[in-house]
């Protein structure tokens, strides 16, 4: 049987409850706004000019934390990007379970469609292409300590995007890079800013209480109806 997908903008401002009860259930499709498209490109842009300037922009064409003063050449710029991925896919324990992820990716991805990360648009449709077709990464639920955002568990989040970690696809644990060509999607190369963008953030805490917040609805819900049912029962 079919379910009707509801349908959910992507904005950075218009997601509700309701719409992440959807996602977490897998019955949502996804269209990111023209506003937001607008905000994301011009965002985009202005990264990519600073990026090839010789003014330093923190984590753009510096390094991160201690390194803030280092400048990073313009031919290193993707790499520094993709090593900051790698070096921070350092969670352990038991993945997190999949209405989490899928929250995850969705309030990852509407974060970024607010235009303030400097991320392509291509960034946030393959992290909604990814939902679409249920690829959802393998993100170990210890690791980050909140400081600067959920930096462990977003960070293997965002190995899939590349191409790299793995993902759970059609029941089975696969490499990133095997789960996106299973559903016809290709790896990206992320550019100036992308991977600090992708990992900046607190999503994962996020998803984890939004689902906590959906079961507390169900399970306040069930208690009216056996109230009702054994008031009517008692008479």
């Amino acid at each position: 049987v079919s379910v009707r997908k509801r349908a959910v903008k992507i904005d950075g401002l218009s997601l509700t409850i309701d719409d992440l009860g959807a996602i977490a259930r897998a019955e949502a499709s996804f269209r990111i706004s023209t506003q937001a498209r607008s905000r994301v490109r011009a965002s985009a842009k202005l990264v990519a000019t600073l990026a090839k300037g010789s003014e330093p922009c923190y984590g753009i064409n510096t390094g991160f934390g201690r390194l803030c003063n280092v400048r990073i050449p313009a031919s290193d710029v993707r790499r520094l990007q993709l090593n900051l991925i790698r070096s921070h896919a350092a969670g352990v324990g038991e993945p997190l379970g999949i209405e989490e992820v899928r929250l995850a990716i969705a309030l990852r991805a509407n974060a970024l469609a607010r235009g303030n990360s400097g991320v392509r648009l291509q960034v946030i449709e393959l992290l909604l292409s990814m939902l679409e077709h249920d690829i959802l990464p393998r993100i170990p639920r210890l690791g980050s300590v909140g400081a600067s955002g959920d930096l462990a568990p977003l960070a293997h989040l965002s190995q899939v995007l590349i191409g790299e970690g793995q993902a759970l696809v059609d029941g089975k644990w696969v490499s990133g890079k095997t789960a996106l060509r299973k559903k016809g999607l290709k790896p990206i190369q992320l550019e100036a800013k992308e991977g600090l963008a992708l990992i900046n953030g607190v999503q994962i805490s996020l998803a984890m209480l939004s689902r906590a917040l959906l079961l507390s609805r169900s399970v306040v819900d069930a208690a009216d109806v056996t109230a009702a049912v054994s008031l009517e029962g008692l008479l």
